[in-house]
């Protein structure tokens, strides 16, 4: 436990009465690192988070953040960490410059060095404008901006994101990722959770997350090459009933909704012209079967069907 350039964490547990929220988590976050947690609701994501910024105390385990231990010193970690949660502590009675300025009074930042630091927060983050509007007059993107900068004004080491693009429009969700890449690039090291599977392509290394347990770490493109088999994306008018259909098919290894395609799994693109014919006779026409790359969603499918 003495990696004082990132996180590392060992068998990192919570109990909350008899139900496991997360169950022996092992894993290492390297400095500079854009790491991303991800899973759907329930997953232990959140759980995981509190713990490592020191306000949960874990039933078992450990993690140092920069070299400081979450049991030994929760109180050390908070000092070199920013933590921003689902609901992170903007006050909606004070205007968007008086919020930075308590989080600056917060984290102590010295005076002298305040003005700069604001300047620079307000230049990615295009709040300058709005520096005299009400926090609680803020749209929902805005506010997760400002909730990022506040976090940001005592410039830490590592950076510890809840979801923090989670109901916020695509505008502010491209910005709020240019500001944690940026961070990335001044080797500040970020870790984020995160349910939605598109947005895992955006780091540098996965851990996926199903109830409390880590299903797999790695790069997403290592992920998505493991992947078994090749994926087939069916495009017709009634995918849950070509579903039904091809979920027990001897061919087909793993069939999957998608909205409304459908993703099937099966051992070689040859397969094609087979499940189309197969589609076809029981009067469900495909518009179009193609080949392609395995998203997120479907590795974390297949991970979870092996775990089960």
């Amino acid at each position: 436990m003495n990696d004082v350039s990132g996180i590392c964490v060992r068998e990192l547990t919570r109990r909350f009465g008899d139900t496991v929220a997360v169950d022996a988590l092992s894993f290492d976050v390297h400095r500079g690192e854009l790491f991303g947690i991800v899973g759907p609701d329930g997953a232990g994501k959140t759980t995981t988070l509190r713990m490592l910024a020191g306000v949960l105390r874990p039933s078992a385990g450990d993690a140092s953040l920069a070299g400081v231990s979450v049991v030994a010193n929760p109180e050390g970690v908070k000092q070199t960490i920013a933590y921003m949660s689902q609901r992170f502590g903007l006050y909606a009675d004070l205007t968007v410059m008086e919020n930075l300025d308590f989080y600056a009074d917060l984290y102590r930042v010295p005076k002298a060095e305040r003005a700069a630091r604001v300047e620079r927060l307000f230049e990615f983050s295009n709040l300058g404008p709005f520096k005299d509007r009400l926090a609680g007059k803020l749209s929902g993107g805005m506010k997760q901006k400002l909730g990022l900068s506040c976090a940001l004004v005592h410039q830490p080491q590592i950076l510890l994101l809840d979801e923090p693009t989670f109901g916020v429009d695509p505008i502010s969700r491209r910005d709020l990722w240019l500001i944690v890449h940026d961070m990335v690039a001044q080797g500040v090291t970020v870790v984020v959770s995160t349910a939605y599977m598109d947005e895992a392509e955006r780091f540098d290394r996965v851990a996926l997350l199903y109830h409390g347990r880590l299903l797999a770490l790695d790069t997403p493109t290592a992920l998505s090459k493991a992947l078994h088999g090749v994926v087939l994306v069916v495009e017709l008018a009634d995918a849950r009933a070509a579903q039904r259909l091809l979920r027990d098919h001897p061919r087909v290894i793993r069939a999957v909704l998608f909205g409304d395609q459908l993703h099937v799994v099966v051992a070689s693109a040859h397969e094609a012209p087979t499940i189309e014919a197969e589609l076809r006779a029981a009067n469900l026409p495909p518009h179009r079967i193609k080949a392609m790359p395995a998203t997120m969603e479907d590795v974390f499918i297949e991970r979870m069907s092996e775990a089960a």
